[in-house]
């Protein structure tokens, strides 16, 4: 399936970067391999435990592309995760 980035995740991702070292193939390996998948208001977030946070990526899918709308990185795993979840 294509991953075709808008120009706000671009910018999101640059900035995790410098932060905290999260790549553009970290990005596209979550989104390809999430630890678990939620839908929240009409699109999925695929994230994945990284450090002592959570990588958090917001996409939709769009014919045969996941369009990656936004990510970002959190420490608050027990805000987000969710136990009885899909998890790959």
């Amino acid at each position: 399936m294509e991953i075709v980035w808008t120009h706000h995740a671009e910018e999101r991702q640059k900035q995790w970067q410098s932060k905290l070292g999260i790549t553009r193939e970290e990005v596209e390996n979550v989104l390809n391999n999430p630890q678990q998948i939620i839908i929240e208001n009409e699109v999925f977030v695929a994230q994945a435990k990284k450090g002592n946070g959570l990588l958090r990526i917001v996409f939709v899918n769009i014919g045969n592309s996941k369009r990656i709308l936004t990510l970002y990185w959190t420490n608050q795993i027990n805000r987000y995760w969710q136990e009885n979840n899909y998890e790959s």
